[in-house]
């Protein structure tokens, strides 16, 4: 089973804490914000615009607040600057992590990042060290007790999906970043809701680490993805099936 699958499931699981002090929607705020100053402020024409709004209003994040965070992006409104970076490092059991940040203050965030992977078990590496590991896809999660795999699946592969799995309570649609928005219309269309949908970094494969350093690794990630500037945290670690934060 993916890795990937099961740390998406993980983190959907905390969203909701992450929610009620905010934090989620800072981070979907600076998101919308950098895609409108880099594609222009009409979703329309800015895919990747258009994938933040479909996240922020997956987090029921209020239109007031997503036409600001679009202004703010394009000028109308006065902000402050944001700088995309990917950061590459090493966790426990030399797990493969990419760290995407949007920053005000790349020394403050560096600095950060620095000191939660030393804390955890890691360290920061260099330009190209992990990355080559990775590749981008577009990941779309359903709950598997509203539907079944082959309700998706046959909606999914139509629209041009390149796979369908199920994991412990998600099923999984995997598609080319082209195809994304393609694939998650027409699965909208079809009735199906989803529970989260991103254009994300997946392993071409995985590495096993023993129960400690696992939960060690998932700790760590978990803490870099509490980071008010990380964006999103990639890893090539394997999650056991069954396995638990709480172990």
């Amino acid at each position: 089973m993916s890795g990937h699958s099961k740390w998406a499931s993980i983190k959907h699981k905390k969203s909701a804490q992450d929610a009620k002090r905010g934090q989620i929607f800072t981070k979907l705020i600076k998101e919308i914000s950098i895609a409108a100053k880099l594609g222009g402020g009409d979703p329309e024409s800015n895919p990747r615009l258009r994938t933040a709004i479909l996240k922020a209003k997956a987090a029921n994040m209020p239109k007031d607040n997503i036409d600001r965070a679009i202004k703010k992006g394009t000028g109308e409104l006065g902000g402050v600057e944001y700088t995309e970076m990917t950061y590459e490092a090493y966790g426990p059991g030399g797990v493969a992590i990419l760290i995407d940040v949007l920053t005000d203050n790349k020394n403050r965030t560096a600095a950060d990042l620095r000191y939660i992977l030393n804390r955890g078990g890691g360290s920061l590496g260099e330009t190209g060290c992990v990355s080559y590991l990775f590749k981008r896809k577009g990941i779309i999660n359903f709950d598997k007790s509203k539907y079944t795999e082959d309700q998706i699946l046959e909606v999914a592969i139509d629209a041009g999906a390149e796979d369908v799995v199920t994991t412990d309570d998600s099923i999984e649609v995997t598609t080319d970043p082209e195809d994304f928005e393609k694939v998650l219309n027409a699965l909208h269309k079809a009735g199906f809701e989803e529970t989260s949908a991103e254009i994300t970094k997946v392993p071409e494969a995985y590495i096993t680490l023993d129960k400690e350093k696992t939960a060690k690794a998932l700790k760590l990630i978990e803490q870099l993805d509490d980071h008010d500037d990380v964006q999103s945290v990639s890893s090539n670690l394997d999650i056991p099936d069954g396995f638990s934060m709480e172990e």
